[in-house]
């Protein structure tokens, strides 16, 4: 094909995801090769593709690629996730605006439109993540409420119900107003909130003469004073001594309550009195069961005002904090006011402030079945990439509550649990088997009906690794058998607990091993000023805009050149301009080799001695880069094949292997620079899969046979390296970049031809590369001088002299002055040294290598200034 002068990403990206699509290279089936499975966090069904996403995906997709060119069986299983809280949200908003309300449909027919919104929008992020090069196998896409996952969720509540893990009963738990609905602890982000501290009284009752008295109580929440049922004192505390066996009475509706003593009150914090509201305060409500109190639960599940609450009836719970404030004052019961901070809850899903709540819910016990999923991660045998997490993960799962599983929603897997007329209740899979059980414990199935609430989205997803290869349900089956457990798993840190223990814990629950070996956890991708990335924001730019701006390959490498794992990603449109640049670099590289004219002509010495070197430094860069995998530095390993490329195959290969202009190639060096470019496409590929796939398709490369493509073409192996042959070669480019930096400083013309004399005393065999130093330094002849010739500048590479002759093209006099300041400036720096090495406390007292160090600065400073007076002299 003939090459475009300029690369046209959306052309090349559109054309070959199709053809790898269309010839099922991204297919996995069980067979005789090394398994290698990713199993995709699934992302929501309402979600489109966020920055997140692109970070993670993109990691994904470099390590399932590169397994497939190293000849695994790469299988990547994509999918979506059903997310009960965000989904449901999203439907009622869509039925609003429709003029309907939730409250008017049966379960059946809100599920109904629940299913045509997944079915309508649901898809949107995977077709989005194709955008994005995404070589998952899209036959094996799986969604969390399809049929067979359903299945396997309801089958795990039966199995671990009927373990004794599963219960129900009434706890205090976390209550989203917003979402109607329980949520577990890890669904609670708790903020620092600037609040008030009110100041009530309360009046105490019983006094001998009949006086009147009062209690100040500090609260931050006195809408809940009307569900007090106790006031609090330190038995310890000498101001409240005379209040022991009385009581006092709640403001504004005067409900007598009694005053208890309890060491829980912390006599320093607020007026030392606390008022208890077992109803709405997890630390009341066990306070409350110890000393046997009445609760009263004033706040509806949407977070107004019930009729306990005898006041402001209908009334939200923030506006009612208002309108009791304010009636407090007016009653004379409000003491002052003072502004406070304070830890708030809020929902993860919906951000609305958490109401403690007691409810009747479903819970996991989890502290046995935590201890084999805490053992996988201290043992080893599931690795947490970075290992910075370990810690954060013993301190969660060592103090690990039980889970709140059920949800009051109907978008989910509802809960197997069946009651009679009488609410007595049984778990079964169906209603006959429900029917079954009650007449075996001889109760009446009469008015049998299942319970409403659904479980907890991570109650499926927990299953994913198992559940999306049918592995719960038939443990035995060809995939799982092949599979499981899979590879690498890669998500973000904050919902390790959500759902990488819990995937461990489900793991271990039905096969007695963990469901992956290594966690590579992503950082957060934040904005260049350390923000996070959000939509309130404004500063989270659309990655679909981004990879039709700068091509999907760019943006990739942009994401990834700054991503090292666990660590914030500060994240700039710069970036992946320099991702597009790099594309823009191998293009124009190739450009350059195809446009080559072949002759059967001799090969010179440089171009001979540029493939010897450049193959040993792409073995030497593949050590590298596979050093930088195997520790899932994937940002180090893009980085080290960026500067192979650009620097060493670029910048200096093609560099001294091209011919003289408008002269023809030797064809030996043109077979090898073809060769090489091959491997950089092979070594490129998992990074930037489109241009590598157009590059390789070139006619430059022959005609490919069928399924002859990059993605599956193999992966460069390392092998052997010459060091002394590299080690010499990085001495030969500071040669020629002094030889280039001198010409800048003396402002000579890059095409003025230069003699060059060497004086050499290491055992570099310079006259091997006289050609590549005449050819890159434009340098007219080479000499080997055993004194320096008059009239020259000169420099050291080591311990090695190069002389340049430049005296009749330049100005002698700015030249002495030149050399002269760079004189002063070596002696000032020897004398700051001497004065180190005359330092005996010094020279006694600090690390060996570190004198050793100043000695070798000062023999290095000694030996310029002798050359430069040398090259003053001869001025």
């Amino acid at each position: 094909m003939s090459i475009a002068k300029t690369y046209n990403p959306k052309e090349a990206e559109d054309k070959w995801y199709s053809y790898w699509m269309e010839n099922g290279f991204f297919r996995s089936i069980p067979d005789e090769r090394e398994p290698y499975t990713i199993v995709m966090p699934p992302p929501n069904v309402t979600g489109v593709l966020h920055m997140g996403h692109m970070l993670n995906n993109t990691i994904q997709d470099v390590l399932i690629r590169r397994a497939r060119m190293q000849g695994k069986n790469a299988c990547w299983v994509p999918g979506t996730d059903h997310a009960s809280i965000a989904t449901e949200a999203k439907v009622v908003a869509m039925l609003k605006e429709k003029g309907i309300n939730k409250k008017e449909l049966t379960r059946e027919q809100f599920l109904e439109y629940a299913w045509e919104w997944k079915e309508k929008y649901g898809g949107i992020i995977l077709k989005q993540l194709e955008k994005l090069g995404a070589s998952c196998d899209w036959d094996r896409t799986r969604f969390t409420m399809e049929p067979d996952l359903s299945d396997a969720v309801i089958d795990t509540f039966i199995r671990l119900y009927r373990e004794g893990y599963i219960y129900r009963g009434v706890r205090m738990v976390n209550w989203d107003p917003q979402g109607r609905t329980a949520l577990s602890d890890e669904e609670v982000i708790r903020r620092e909130v600037n609040q008030t501290l009110y100041y009530v009284r309360y009046a105490v009752t019983g006094n001998a003469d009949g006086a009147p008295s009062y209690l100040t109580i500090a609260t931050t929440r006195p809408e809940t004073i009307m569900a007090d049922t106790a006031i609090c004192i330190n038995p310890n505390d000498p101001r409240y001594t005379h209040l022991k066996g009385k009581t006092a009475r709640v403001p504004l509706i005067n409900r007598e309550i009694p005053i208890i003593e309890d060491e829980y009150v912390e006599m320093e914090f607020g007026t030392g009195c606390l008022k208890v509201t077992p109803a709405h305060d997890l630390n009341d409500y066990e306070l409350g069961q110890k000393h046997n109190l009445e609760v009263i639960d004033i706040l509806n599940d949407d977070g107004t005002l019930n009729e306990k609450a005898e006041i402001l009836v209908g009334e939200d719970r923030f506006k009612a904090r208002k309108a009791v404030a304010k009636l407090l004052e007016e009653a004379g019961q409000l003491e002052k006011t003072e502004p406070y901070q304070s830890q708030v809850g809020f929902s993860e899903r919906t951000d609305a402030a958490i109401e403690p709540k007691l409810s009747m819910q479903w819970f996991c016990r989890m502290q046995e079945l935590a201890k084999p999923a805490l053992e996988y991660v201290l043992n080893g045998d599931v690795k947490l990439i970075p290992d910075k997490f370990i810690n954060t993960y013993r301190h969660w799962m060592e103090n690990i509550k039980d889970w709140t599983i059920s949800r009051q929603l109907w978008w989910g897997q509802r809960i197997p649990a069946w009651y009679n007329a009488q609410n007595d209740w049984v778990v079964a899979k169906t209603e006959v088997e429900a029917v079954s059980l009650f007449q075996a414990e001889g109760k009446s199935a009469d008015g049998i009906r299942q319970e409403d609430d659904v479980l907890d989205t991570w109650f499926s997803s927990g299953l994913w690794p198992l559940s999306v290869f049918d592995g719960t349900r038939h443990p035995d089956n060809a995939d799982v058998q092949y599979y499981y457990p899979t590879n690498d798993l890669v998500t973000a840190p904050e919902i390790l607990f959500f759902w990488v223990a819990r995937m461990i814990i489900f793991g271990h629950e039905y096969t007695g091993k963990p469901p992956f070996k290594n966690v590579y956890l992503t950082g957060i991708v934040r904005d260049k000023l350390g923000r996070k990335m959000s939509k309130s924001l404004g500063n989270s730019p659309d990655p679909i805009e981004l990879m039709e701006q700068y091509g999907t390959d760019g943006v990739r490498v942009g994401m990834l050149l700054s991503s090292p794992a666990g660590n914030d990603l500060m994240f700039d449109v710069a970036y992946c301009e320099q991702g597009r640049n790099f594309a823009n670099k191998i293009w124009n590289a190739f450009r350059l080799v195809k446009g080559w004219e072949i002759a059967d002509i001799p090969a010179t010495s440089a171009q001979q001695e540029a493939a010897r070197w450049f193959g040993n430094r792409f073995n030497q860069a593949l050590h590298e880069i596979e050093g930088h995998f195997a520790a899932y530095r994937i940002s180090d390993a893009l980085m080290a094949t960026y500067k192979l490329v650009w620097d060493d195959f670029c910048a200096w290969y093609l560099e001294l292997a091209k011919p003289a202009y408008q002269q023809p190639i030797a064809r030996e060096t043109f077979e090898t620079a073809k060769t090489f470019f091959a491997s950089v496409l092979r070594l490129i590929h998992p990074f930037m899969p489109f241009i590598s796939e157009e590059l390789w398709h070139d006619e430059l490369f022959g005609v490919r046979a069928e399924g002859d493509c990059c993605i599956v073409a193999e992966y460069p192996q390392a092998g052997e390296y010459d060091e002394k042959l590299l080690t010499d070669f990085v001495a030969l480019q500071q040669v020629i970049s002094e030889i280039r930096n001198l010409r800048n400083t003396k402002q000579l013309s890059p095409k003025t031809a230069l003699p060059l004399a060497i004086h050499a005393t290491s055992d570099i065999d310079f006259a091997r590369y006289a050609e590549s130093i005449q050819k890159m330094a434009t340098i007219s002849e080479i000499t080997f001088a055993v004194q320096k010739p008059s009239g020259v500048a000169s420099f050291l590479v080591g311990k090695d002299e190069f002389y340049v002759d430049v005296a009749q093209n330049i100005d002698v006099e700015a030249e002495r002055e030149r050399i002269s300041k760079e004189i002063t400036y070596l002696e000032g720096f020897l004398k700051s040294v001497n004065a180190k090495l005359s330092n005996e406390r010094f020279v006694q007292n600090a690390k060996p290598e570190v004198v050793a160090n100043e000695r070798n600065k000062k023999a290095d400073a000694e030996a310029k200034i002798k050359l430069l007076e040398g090259s003053l002299a001869s001025l």
